[in-house]
């Protein structure tokens, strides 16, 4: 797949082109190539092709010229958007939801997972058949009567309609379940049960963590979405105190909504944490704007309120010696404990330890 990268240019601001390169990685992540980008200085989106018309002849005639097949907006696109843009251009047109979309298609491995994001896609997907039906009608079809294109729409949108009733009963029997499963794992008589969620913007180390705190094997892997299936794993990190350590979906900005929406039963492990572990790759540069994003979709998910340690990973990339950690001053920033540690060469994972066992006596001074 090699790919050309279509983003607005918004008064100059640095987010646009940063925004860019984080879909390149998301190309890079389903095996694509990017052969390049076209940005245009715009205040508002075009209505029929989010770009002007000048720039989709200009976006055609680099297609062309490179051999790029298809086509990737940074944004969501309209369904008519889509068709307008396929016709002038004569490349398939994604926008950043196909292309996530297709990223979680390829990697879940787990039933709940895979029902998940089926629904995400057949969300994404039913208005965009809408309007395709009569475009499909010219085929054929008599005054008064349905053309086979409309047929063809029509018969899709049902069964669409149909399938997302059946997978989001199933969704509901798996939460019920879940719900089920953590009452049998947390009645563990007079021993305490904490559940931490590892939560963080894509690939800032989280399965690596988990690896290290409970021995758990998990794939890790340099790239976003490295690993989608929620993953919980039980350890006795202090001798009284059991603690159920979950590893979520890393986040992103711009996450399609019906991704979130889908992803409810997973993240509802999030939602009924105790404490919220915050990774953040400490060597990148832009990682405030990324904890920002992170906050927002908690906020959506309504969890923004737990007891929250801000977890700073990657150390070792910024300082040579664990004693210099000291020196960083990142964690003055937060407005909860923040420690700072390295997965890679195991610093400062006493102190994370340390900050967990401070709040599970808050939560148990706050319980009394």
């Amino acid at each position: 797949m090699k790919t050309l990268l279509v983003g607005l240019l918004e008064s100059n601001k640095p987010e646009s082109r940063e925004s860019l390169e984080e879909l390149k990685e998301l190309v890079r992540a389903v095996g694509g190539k990017c052969i390049g980008y076209i940005l245009q200085k715009k205040s508002h989106p075009d209505p029929r092709f989010y770009v002007g018309a000048g720039k989709v002849e200009e976006i055609k005639q680099v297609a062309e010229g490179t051999g790029a097949d298809v086509i990737i907006f940074d944004t969501f696109l309209s369904p008519s958007q889509v068709a307008n843009l396929e016709k002038a251009i004569g490349r398939k047109i994604m926008d950043r939801a196909d292309l996530v979309l297709e990223i979680f298609s390829r990697r879940v491995k787990s039933k709940t997972a895979k029902l998940q994001v089926e629904l995400a896609k057949l969300t994404y997907e039913l208005p965009r058949l809408y309007g395709r039906g009569k475009e499909l009608s010219r085929l054929g079809g008599g005054v008064g009567t349905r053309g086979p294109g409309e047929q063809e729409a029509e018969i899709r949108r049902r069964w669409i309609k149909k399938r997302i009733q059946q997978i989001k009963e199933e969704l509901e029997d798996i939460k019920r379940q879940r719900r089920e499963q953590r009452k049998r794992r947390e009645s563990s008589g007079d021993l305490k049960v904490v559940r931490v969620a590892l939560v963080g913007y894509t690939n800032v180390g989280k399965s690596s963590l988990l690896r290290l705190l409970t021995g758990r094997e998990t794939f890790v892997a340099d790239m976003p979405f490295a690993t989608l299936d929620t993953k919980t794993s039980a350890k006795f990190l202090f001798p009284d105190i059991k603690v159920l350590i979950t590893d979520t979906v890393g986040f992103i900005r711009k996450l399609p909504p019906e991704l979130i929406e889908s992803f409810k039963a997973t993240l509802e492990e999030v939602q009924e944490a105790d404490i919220l572990l915050h990774v953040i790759d400490i060597s990148d540069k832009k990682w405030l704007e990324k904890v920002k994003v992170v906050k927002e979709i908690l906020k959506d998910l309504s969890a923004d309120e737990k007891p929250v340690i801000y977890v700073f990973n990657k150390a070792d990339k910024v300082v040579e010696k664990e004693e210099d950690i000291k020196y960083l001053t990142e964690p003055a920033f937060m407005d909860s404990k923040a420690v700072v540690i390295s997965v890679e060469k195991g610093w400062g994972i006493g102190e994370l330890l340390k900050a967990i066992r401070e709040k599970v006596e808050e939560l148990q001074e706050a319980v009394r």
